[in-house]
């Protein structure tokens, strides 16, 4: 049976996320050393990244879940699994696999502030600035890429491609 990555071709190995993962992970540890912090993980998108990151992070943390869609393109945004922990007066790290247009990320972050964490950031293995609808910029980016359509680690092509441990890109 053809797998969707046979259609694409390699963009970053597994070996080279693990790398951005470290290198996210120090960030982190640097910033926020001696303190607890909360990762919000959208899901489920950000499910690998978020595991993987917090497994190199050595600090006393706690983890939530959110499912945040889009109902259509362009249109209304939803909320249909909220986070279940209090996370007023503490520091909270949303974590993304891609950030395009950041129409979820930035309802996510406005509903988040709603319940006054101590600080809120973002981090982000990728970032696509060239696909911004909204002005939100993550205070960890592990790699700036083109608009490219990308799938594995994760991100997924109609639910496929997400189990692949590489990230492919749509061959030109």
């Amino acid at each position: 049976m053809a797998q969707i990555k046979d259609e694409m071709t390699s963009f970053l190995s597994k070996e080279d996320i693990a790398k951005l993962v470290s290198k996210l992970a120090s960030q982190i540890e640097s910033d926020y050393e001696g303190k607890e912090i909360i990762f919000i993980c959208p899901l489920r998108g950000s499910i690998h990244f978020a595991a993987d990151l917090m497994r190199k992070v050595e600090l006393m943390q706690q983890v939530d879940f959110v499912y945040v869609q889009s109902t259509e393109k362009g249109g209304a945004i939803r909320m249909t699994k909220d986070i279940s922990l209090n996370i007023t007066g503490k520091d909270v790290i949303i974590i993304e696999e891609v950030i395009d247009t950041a129409r979820t990320l930035s309802f996510l972050k406005s509903r988040l502030l709603a319940s006054h964490p101590a600080s809120l950031r973002i981090v982000t293995l990728l970032d696509k600035p060239a696909r911004r609808e909204l002005p939100i910029r993550a205070d960890y980016i592990g790699k700036t890429i083109e608009d490219r359509y990308v799938v594995g680690y994760g991100m997924d092509s109609e639910e496929l491609g997400r189990n692949y441990s590489d990230i492919y890109v749509l061959r030109n």
